[in-house]
């Protein structure tokens, strides 16, 4: 697309230097946009200190442009600050604004921003048997997705994340190149052909054949069983919290004699039956961080958590589905809670290596829910 800075003869060219958390947030994308609607030439990319914009066109257009990007900067970004420096016009003006290739080299200045829940536009596509993401475990856009725990090194592109050994199918590489699309240069884009695989394993960790991973989860924890399941940022470990037994056999193979058990909920109303929530608290639990949040539990939690999940405490630890798997797990079944407790024995770190994890939780796990995607 051809890009005409307005007509006058007030052109002016300026090198904008953006920095804080601007990779990995769709901002790239958000200043292209930005530029075709204000008539701006140039070039946006990543370097390592940040996001560097070269903005030639109309005085006024590109003064509104950098006001812009301050205020309808993508949801998921944070402006450390903004420098802005005139140079000479070149004699020939670059003929349209592009997504330029990322710098390499330099010294790293940027703030990686944080895994973030799935949003809402994500989860009506994965909810949606007519689109072709329809339970995509994997499903995320700008807006959304791992970020943190795939990035390899900076910049952030996709060569230099755990999607590198995932190529984009045809109809992931189209969105990607879309400018109109949410998920125009969204690293982590892919779909069930092209992305990463789910894998159901047994608790030695051989490879239980399974079409639907997620259904086959199920069966399992309804059964009482013990599941660690491979998230987002590591290894959870997960079972019914109204089954006695099998938190009794948790915290047995854990050796946790005492401390209590994180708790996820089916939503807010299915957390809201085994605590009593502020309207801080439920701010928190619907956060895009989505924190584990220390609730007052309800005198009588219908019988929702045994007594085994937080002994002794007048608390429980809570927290919402945040990635396309959690959500999945809930949509699928009839669980209102379960225990989604860090997988680590007592006092040891969150396990996220797959090898380790089969070593660590040997024992611990009777089965996994696992996938092909590192975490770094």
């Amino acid at each position: 697309m051809s890009l005409q800075p307005s007509v006058g003869d007030n052109i002016v060219s300026r090198h904008v230097h953006v920095r804080g958390t601007v990779q990995g947030v769709g901002f790239r994308p958000f200043v292209y946009r930005l530029a075709l609607r204000l008539h701006i030439r140039g070039s946006v990319k990543n370097g390592a200190g940040g996001v560097v914009i070269e903005a030639f066109g109309d005085a006024g257009n590109i003064d509104k442009f950098i006001a812009c990007l301050k205020t309808e900067a993508p949801p998921l970004s944070s402006i450390s600050t903004i420098e802005v420096t005139d140079q000479v016009v070149p004699a020939v003006s670059p003929g349209t604004f592009v997504i330029a290739e990322s710098e390499k080299g330099g010294t790293t200045e940027i703030d990686i921003a944080c895994d973030t829940a799935t949003c809402d536009a994500c989860l009506a596509e994965m909810r949606d048997p007519a689109d072709r993401r329809f339970r995509h475990p994997f499903i995320n856009c700008t807006d959304c997705g791992p970020r943190y725990t795939i990035i390899g090194k900076l910049p952030y592109d996709r060569p230099n994340t755990a999607m590198a050994g995932f190529d984009l199918c045809p109809e992931c590489r189209r969105e990607y190149e879309d400018p109109a699309s949410r998920r125009f240069h969204a690293q982590p884009v892919c779909c069930q052909s092209c992305g990463p695989k789910l894998a159901l394993l047994d608790e030695k960790g051989a490879t239980i054949p399974a079409d639907d991973p997620i259904a086959a989860c199920i069966e399992r924890i309804e059964a009482g069983r013990i599941a660690a399941i491979k998230g987002i940022g590591g290894y959870h470990l997960a079972c019914r919290a109204d089954d006695e037994g099998a938190v009794a056999r948790l915290r047995s193979r854990k050796n946790r004699e005492e401390k209590p058990f994180a708790l996820m909920a089916r939503d807010v109303p299915a957390a809201e039956r085994v605590v009593a929530l502020t309207p801080d608290e439920r701010r928190l639990l619907e956060s895009i961080e989505r924190p584990i949040v220390l609730c007052r539990k309800r005198d009588d939690p219908e019988a929702l958590v045994v007594p085994g999940v937080a002994p002794g405490l007048s608390t429980l630890g809570i927290m919402l589905p945040y990635t396309p798997v959690h959500h999945q797990l809930f949509e699928r079944s009839k669980f209102d809670l379960l225990i989604m407790t860090s997988a680590n024995r007592s006092d040891e770190p969150m396990v996220h290596d797959d090898l380790v994890a089969r070593k660590m939780l040997d024992g611990i796990a009777e089965f996994y829910l696992v996938h092909d995607r590192p975490i770094l």
